[in-house]
């Protein structure tokens, strides 16, 4: 009988080299983490800045920032002092009583939103982008009320991997593992403004879309979609409500994407980049639809804890002194005009520093794959695109760094391409 020690003697099995990846004991059985992500072929172990340093002391251009993350750039010193002096105060307590950075960080929020003006709405603080949306998503039912519970969302969205958010995402190669997933979400066509006016029926308590499509392969709205939604919204009375959960906080160019197409949603969600990489999630509505919550309605154990929220704190106030939306304009633009001169990059897409370049005949993940060799991080967001989201402190000495090896990269995956061809 094979057994899964047996398997793992083969020092090439997946978890073999997942074990070795993560530096877990020689003889251990198997890798100590489930199997959620591949083997990593990279362990980092410190970062500053924009550049990031592995477990053999190589050091990497981080053109990824964990995913629209780390903004700020890694270990950035306001954002470490603020944990670390935060730590030795208070770490935790539970949220029956108030602890004092969450109503600073909610107050900011609520003025970003409003491009400089109070907003008019109320957060609740949780752990990731999937619980924001959880939020959301719950907070619309207990608006709409029994029969009005229906969520409409985007084919090629993301909006988490948690069950219900699982559902809003329209993916649906995702979906097949999980049936059945929770009823009430409804998909249609990304920027498609007729068939989602065709989906409204009296069911529907909310419409929940992204500013860019981030995970969907970095696709932004159209003004004209996004207003539309708006008005439908208006005519209909259901909530709009806009994940930010990877677009806001500077990254597109505004505070938040949906400040491009001058709408004002009924509910914001954001994650990611709050904490600079310390676990901190919000969900922002209007202080009418806010109220439809009820004490014991919704609840986190850790949402909005202190060291969280002084990480928050210090994040805002250092995004809001270097102007975070104008450099991710500035060196958006920058970027822009560098990929969009490369070979074998056929269309740059985007806004401000989220931007996706498709590539023309190359396989993206193999591209990635040699960045990394090059030492520049990034991701294949599709088969045929790279990812590229670089914190905002980055200067043009980057981005020059960064196209020479991306350049490097693609020459050789495409050399490699015609060596197999032959």
């Amino acid at each position: 009988m094979t057994t899964a020690s047996s398997i793992d003697s083969n020092e090439d099995s997946p978890q073999a080299r997942h074990r070795a990846a993560v530096h877990a004991s020689a003889d251990a059985e198997r890798c100590p983490l489930m199997p959620t992500y591949g083997p990593p072929t990279v362990q980092f172990v410190r970062g500053e800045g924009p550049y990031l340093w592995d477990s053999n002391d190589i050091n990497y251009l981080d053109f990824l920032s964990g995913i629209a993350v780390t903004s700020l750039g890694h270990s950035h010193p306001a954002v470490a002092a603020a944990v670390a002096e935060q730590a030795k105060r208070l770490l935790h307590v539970s949220n029956l009583f108030g602890t004092e950075h969450n109503g600073d960080v909610a107050a900011t929020l609520d003025r970003l939103i409003g491009n400089g003006q109070p907003a008019g709405g109320q957060v609740f603080f949780c752990n990731s982008g999937a619980e924001a949306n959880e939020a959301a998503i719950k907070l619309a039912r207990r608006y709409g009320g029994h029969g009005r519970h229906v969520v409409v969302c985007a084919y090629q969205s993301f909006h988490g991997r948690t069950l219900s958010t699982l559902a809003a995402t329209g993916q649906p190669t995702k979906w097949e593992a999980f049936q059945p997933l929770p009823e009430g979400f409804r998909h249609v066509v990304w920027n498609d403004l007729g068939e989602l006016a065709n989906t409204l029926d009296e069911t529907v308590a909310a419409i929940l879309l992204e500013p860019v499509q981030g995970e969907g392969g970095v696709n932004p709205a159209t003004v004209e979609y996004f207003k539309g939604v708006q008005q439908l919204c208006r005519e209909r009375d259901i909530l709009f409500m806009v994940d930010e959960v990877q677009t806001g906080l500077g990254r597109t160019g505004q505070w938040f994407g949906f400040q491009h197409f001058g709408i004002e949603p009924d509910v914001v969600t954001m994650a990611k980049a709050l904490g600079n990489g310390m676990p901190i999630g919000a969900c922002w509505a209007k202080a009418s639809v806010a109220s439809a919550f009820r004490p014991g309605d919704h609840a986190t154990t850790f949402g909005g804890q202190p060291l969280a929220t002084a990480a928050a704190r210090a994040v805002l106030a250092t995004m809001q002194a270097i102007g975070a939306p104008d450099r991710a304009t500035e060196m958006g633009e920058a970027l822009t005009t560098a990929l969009s001169r490369l070979p074998y990059v056929k269309e740059v897409r985007g806004l401000g520093l989220l931007i996706a370049a498709e590539l023309d005949g190359l396989d993206a993940r193999e591209v990635a794959a040699e960045c990394l060799r090059e030492g520049l991080v990034v991701n294949a967001v599709t088969p045929s695109a790279l990812r590229i989201t670089p914190p905002l402190i980055i200067e043009e000495s980057h981005i020059a760094a960064a196209i020479n090896k991306l350049s490097s990269s693609l020459d050789t995956v495409a050399e490699r391409a015609d060596s197999s061809a032959d």
